[in-house]
């Protein structure tokens, strides 16, 4: 093996999710991804810092970029509207990427440890997204409840795109979701 292997990352991230398919995460060891992968053990660890964060390395840049999209809104926007603006760059950052979703939500599915760390990255993103709002003058309970509204927006049309029947793309998804959310609130 050369000292240097061009995409480390992607082939060690699709690695441990054929793996993980195969042989479940709990059996699934760290050695076993990175010989599948034609790397070393310390190749992984340059990379990951356990075989969870395979799963889970994106979330600060979802967040982040959910985040920057609510918080360069226009400032005349609703803070409902800003939350589409935040939906709609987070479905960008998945075009592409649908049945490498469906692989790696299934794996979560499968285990509940797993399961427990995405529900704490979907309440680090209402934090943050709450945190947003209230930046741009939207005071709580308003920047709480939207930004929780927004995640769960989020949450299920992610749900719905991954479904193998699925073909509308994510954010065309998460505007439709977005909508039925108003119209079921200003049926309340």
């Amino acid at each position: 093996m050369g000292r240097w292997e061009p995409n480390a990352r992607e082939r060690l991230t699709e690695a441990a999710l054929e793996l993980y398919s195969e042989r479940g995460y709990e059996q699934t060891p760290v050695a076993e991804i990175a010989k599948r992968a034609g790397l070393t053990e310390r190749t992984f660890f340059r990379h990951y810092a356990d075989k969870r964060e395979v799963l889970f390395a994106g979330a600060g840049a979802l967040r982040d970029l959910f985040v920057t999209a609510v918080a360069e809104a226009p400032q005349s926007a609703a803070p409902i509207d800003a939350m589409a603006a935040g939906l709609n760059a987070v479905s960008e950052m998945f075009a592409g990427r649908r049945e490498q979703s469906r692989r790696r939500q299934s794996v979560i599915a499968a285990n509940a440890e797993l399961q427990e760390r995405e529900l704490i990255k979907l309440a680090s993103i209402a934090s943050a997204l709450a945190d947003a709002l209230r930046r741009r003058g939207v005071t709580d309970p308003a920047a709480s409840l939207t930004a929780e509204a927004g995640v769960a927006v989020f949450k299920i049309g992610f749900e719905l795109w991954i479904t193998a029947s699925e073909e509308r793309e994510m954010s065309q998804l998460m505007r439709e979701l977005l909508d039925e959310l108003k119209a079921v609130t200003a049926r309340a």
